[in-house]
């Protein structure tokens, strides 16, 4: 069964006590929660703070990815406010390997995210200690971005590469996700579908989550 986990970067802020009520009574799994430095990504987001207030009230998995320059200084705190699963990009860090320890010492999920132009043989050496694969099907820092066709090609590398490796990880995909594309990222090899834009900005945000939970699709055997 695959997972939908809603952006609140697409929620409206002055209502976000709302957004998180939301995400709470609906069929979704997870909050996906986008953290942006101004330094790795051209906006700046929230930060710490932020998440410690939506973990007051959340009751479900906070799925935290980290768009920022140097993570692994911030491991800690970020899980301290209430991170469940904590993502990191590859092309952000000189040390991925340690800082994916640190997201596990902390006791939480560990995730690396790839942005479009990077390949998923960087994954190789560390598939098999990560919890999740994160596949940009944008590039990271705007909302609202249309959907990259050639991601699903990576999605399904990345899926091969968890098989044949047996790792523990599952892919999220997350970037111009809607019921548009949503079959095919999860024939592709997807478990976890980010949806920002066509949550929140659709006129029934509960009846999209409903219909992303009720898509019937396997993962075509690829390898």
């Amino acid at each position: 069964m695959h997972l939908v986990a809603p952006s609140l970067l697409a929620a409206d802020f002055r209502r976000l006590d709302q957004a998180i009520d939301f995400i709470n009574s609906s069929e979704a799994d997870w909050f996906h929660l986008d953290v942006m430095d101004g330094s790795f990504v051209p906006n700046i987001s929230f930060g710490q703070f932020i998440i410690e207030q939506v973990a007051k009230d959340a009751k479900k998995f906070l799925d935290v990815h980290l768009m920022i320059d140097e993570p692994g200084r911030y491991i800690e705190s970020f899980a301290k406010a209430g991170a469940n699963g904590i993502t990191v990009h590859a092309e952000a860090t000189k040390h991925l390997h340690r800082v994916v320890q640190q997201i596990k010492a902390a006791g939480c999920k560990a995730g690396v995210a790839l942005n479009p132009h990077t390949p998923v043989s960087v994954l190789e050496d560390i598939i098999e200690d990560i919890d999740l694969v994160l596949i940009m099907s944008v590039n990271p820092g705007f909302g609202g971005q249309k959907f990259i066709y050639h991601s699903l090609a990576k999605i399904r590398q990345a899926y091969d590469l968890i098989a044949v490796r047996n790792s523990p990880a599952i892919i999220e995909v997350d970037g111009g996700v809607g019921l548009q594309n949503a079959q095919k990222v999860l024939e592709a090899g997807a478990r976890v579908l980010v949806a920002g834009s066509a949550v929140f900005k659709a006129d029934d945000p509960a009846q999209v989550v409903k219909q992303l939970k009720g898509i019937s699709a396997n993962p075509i055997d690829y390898v």
